[in-house]
């Protein structure tokens, strides 16, 4: 559950950033940090759920992990570790 946390909080403050890069040049930055946000928020709402739904907080974390890369321009891969090893071990979980 901390480590679904600290990945969406940092995906949340990478979006933001490549939200406020917008100005060099990349067209589709502003919406790739969108996405990036969005995937974060997901992680967030897995991380309320593995208590109660551990394989669908999983699949959450696991799916807001694809989404933060490819949101993300290389930018937020920390945050899409710390998503996957939560998934992972939400998954695996006894």
């Amino acid at each position: 559950m901390v480590m679904g946390l600290i990945g969406s909080i940092i995906g949340i403050f990478s979006g933001s950033f490549l939200i406020f890069i917008e100005n060099l040049g990349n067209v589709h930055t502003p919406f790739l940090g969108v996405v990036a946000i969005i995937a974060s928020i997901l992680g967030i709402i897995s991380s309320y759920y593995v208590r109660t739904k551990e394989e669908a907080a999983g699949v959450g974390f696991i799916i807001a992990t694809m989404f933060v890369i490819v949101g993300s321009a290389h930018i937020n891969i920390l945050s899409a570790l710390f998503l996957l090893i939560a998934g992972i071990s939400t998954l695996f979980r006894k």
